[in-house]
């Protein structure tokens, strides 16, 4: 077995209701559906720490191209082959590369509205809500892109569009789960999202996926990315 639970490295598992438990790391107790077959829990703050370092990495990056970037992040020590690590990543990815694109924003401020944001989706989010973390924080940068609030007409739609359109092509896949798949699913729907709707062109890569061997879950040559393949 590759990395499942963070303590132990035994199996996850998934209960049939929401239990109350203590975190194994920080020793906080919160509700969950979620543990490893030893009984270990770990919370999504504790699952997460050194996501920060990101913050760094995408300032000082100059690409358009948003697949290199998440990749640049998905080898960094705090990243796990799944986790809601994956629900800011998305955003900030993108953000970065649209900001070097020439869109205009402020990337300081959209990045810690990005994680404000993208850290309050769950991990699990995928399988529970109905609605992957990384689809979901597609639709969060184009809502900061934007400045859409709930009172908003065209970029309250264009956010909700975008969502969809990552969750279609996460669905269209379907599952176990892989937070680097949906994670590319949800980049490549935004570039082309973004490049029709905004007129910003990022670049996009064919993408060829090096994390199939980490992945316990991985669904071999019927995932988009697989090496057997190329995305066209």
């Amino acid at each position: 077995m590759n990395e499942e639970c963070l303590i132990c490295k035994a199996p996850l598992e998934y209960l049939e209701k929401d239990v109350f438990m203590e975190c194994a790391l920080c020793h906080k107790n919160s509700m969950t559906k979620t543990r490893c077959c030893n009984g270990h829990y770990v919370c999504d703050t504790c699952h997460t720490k050194g996501l920060d370092a990101i913050m760094g990495l995408c300032l000082e990056e100059t690409t358009k191209n948003p697949i290199d970037i998440i990749e640049k992040m998905m080898a960094m020590p705090f990243c796990h082959m799944h986790g809601p690590e994956h629900h800011v990543m998305v955003g900030a990815a993108l953000l970065t590369a649209y900001k070097n694109a020439g869109g205009h924003i402020s990337l300081d401020s959209a990045l810690l509205q990005i994680f404000n944001r993208g850290k309050t989706v769950p991990g699990g989010s995928c399988g529970f809500w109905g609605a992957c973390g990384a689809g979901i924080s597609s639709g969060m940068f184009m809502s900061i892109i934007l400045g859409a609030t709930p009172l908003e007409n065209e970029s309250f739609a264009l956010a909700h569009k975008m969502t969809a359109k990552s969750l279609d092509k996460i669905g269209e896949i379907g599952g176990p789960r892989c937070c680097k798949r949906d994670s590319f699913l949800s980049i490549l729907a935004a570039i082309d999202f973004v490049k029709q709707h905004i007129g910003v062109e990022m670049e996009k890569p064919i993408v060829v996926c090096h994390h199939a061997q980490k992945n316990n879950q991985c669904i071999g040559s019927r995932c988009p990315f697989s090496q057997a393949g190329t995305r066209k």
